[in-house]
């Protein structure tokens, strides 16, 4: 049984709003001070659906739940946020970027899928992961 698309939905239809807005930045705006209130952005948006998606529980017993992950996506975010937009600023095309990154971090992340959380590798998906370095390589020679 596959999971549903709709997460993945939500995060192309994200991932297309950032790099387009991120891409748009003015080049004379300070790039941490330009994520910082992005992150305001995404703050207050999350306070606001907090009324449409309800803790389980009080605040303090959430936050109890959370662990050192919550930092690694926070940096992880954040080093998203300042690559892309120096990226930009340094010429790179948005349309090579994000395929650029996206697909680099998919085959890196293939053994870490494998070894540290036991997921299995198909034939399939090691032709796939080829098959997206080979488009890697040829979108990289224009």
């Amino acid at each position: 049984m596959r999971p549903p698309l709709a997460p993945l939905l939500l995060t192309i239809a994200g991932l297309v709003v950032y790099q387009i807005s991120s891409k748009s930045v003015p080049r004379t705006a300070h790039p941490l001070v330009a994520i910082i209130a992005a992150y305001f952005v995404a703050t207050t948006l999350c306070v606001v659906a907090i009324w449409k998606w309800p803790l389980d529980g009080s605040l303090s017993h959430v936050l109890r739940q959370l662990n050192w992950s919550v930092a690694g996506v926070g940096l992880g975010a954040a080093l998203i946020e300042i690559g892309f937009l120096l990226a930009f600023r340094a010429g790179w095309p948005l349309s090579l970027a994000s395929v650029a990154v996206n697909v680099s971090a998919g085959i890196i992340l293939l053994p870490v899928g494998l070894s540290m959380f036991g997921e299995r590798l198909s034939m399939a998906k090691v032709l796939g992961a080829a098959l997206c370095f080979m488009g890697l390589v040829l979108i990289a020679r224009d």
